[in-house]
């Protein structure tokens, strides 16, 4: 069986919806999937393989161990420790002083991967940083900013009484409160069209809370924005994606063009607000990075 292979580290909410997902479109030849419960990745596994039996998938499904992911063309970073966010602003980087010391962990235990790694676990801008300064790997991509240029780019069709993929436009900056939506570029069938930024904002800041109000966790959003960014790090198709990499000193998300697999970042003009929000943005993330508990040797269980 020759095809991509295509880790996922996590087999909680995200983690079984991007498995799901990778099944069905048999985007890998084989997947490996690792967490730190054994009979969880299992018992994913399983359910997977029936899946993939009623759909015919070619995929093969596997568990694995950390040590198995060096095989791997993509990790996919989704783990999730257990804890409660009580954040009530900033909800997405409620969990980085909990996340950061696994990642970090996990991080070491592939020190020198030469694959692509997504980091999908909250805040990701800080773990997509923390896990590419921790492991060395040059090729860490955060998703977030794809996630919220997709609910842009649907919000703004919306808007304009046209199909989402009329529209072009990105969101850039933190995956979060400092998101910084590119109005001044954004264009329907290439031409520019105004568009309240009011009315914009508050429908992406409401739509997180419409999901974790309705089903506990966002999920689906997620896993359809690693589906679709796997697609260009692997190179089976050229394109752009929205991801959290380096900017200056700090990690966020900016336009990444995809060209057989190769990534170079595609920065639209920006008005004098648009860039003054970015570096808001990046001055809060440059901060909120310094709080962070430093790398611990193991995985906690």
């Amino acid at each position: 069986m020759t095809g991509p292979v295509v880790g996922v580290v996590g087999a909680g909410a995200v983690g079984q919806a991007l498995a799901a997902g990778l099944v069905s479109v048999a985007l890998s030849a084989r997947l490996v999937v690792v967490s730190r419960r054994t009979e969880q990745a299992r018992g994913l596994v399983a359910d997977l393989e029936d899946m993939a039996l009623s759909v015919r998938s070619s995929t093969q499904v596997e568990a694995g161990e950390v040590a198995d992911l060096r095989g791997c063309d993509a990790v996919v970073v989704a783990l999730r420790t257990d804890f409660t966010n009580s954040a009530v602003q900033d909800i997405r980087r409620g969990g980085a002083t909990a996340n950061a010391p696994a990642l970090g962990a996990l991080a070491r235990e592939l020190r020198g991967y030469e694959g692509s790694v997504l980091v999908v676990t909250n805040p990701v801008d800080l773990m997509a940083r923390r896990f590419a300064e921790v492991s060395g790997c040059a090729r860490v991509y955060g998703i977030g900013s794809n996630l919220d240029s997709a609910r842009y780019r649907l919000l703004f069709a919306r808007y304009a009484r046209v199909a989402p993929d009329r529209v072009s436009g990105h969101v850039i900056g933190e995956h979060g409160d400092l998101a910084v939506p590119c109005l001044s570029t954004t264009t329907v069938d290439g031409r520019p069209v105004t568009a309240p930024a009011g009315t914009i904002v508050e429908g992406l800041q409401q739509r997180p809370a419409l999901i974790r109000a309705g089903i506990g966790r966002t999920r689906c959003g997620p896993a359809g924005a690693v589906l679709s960014t796997l697609r260009k790090v692997l190179g089976l198709v050229d394109g752009i994606e929205e991801l959290s990499v380096p900017y200056g000193d700090v990690w966020l998300g900016i336009p990444m063009r995809f060209t057989g697999g190769v990534a170079t970042p595609r920065l639209p003009a920006l008005t004098r607000h648009e860039l003054l929000c970015l570096d808001s943005a990046a001055s809060s993330l440059r901060d909120a990075y310094t709080h962070l508990p430093a790398p611990t040797e193991r995985i906690p269980t």
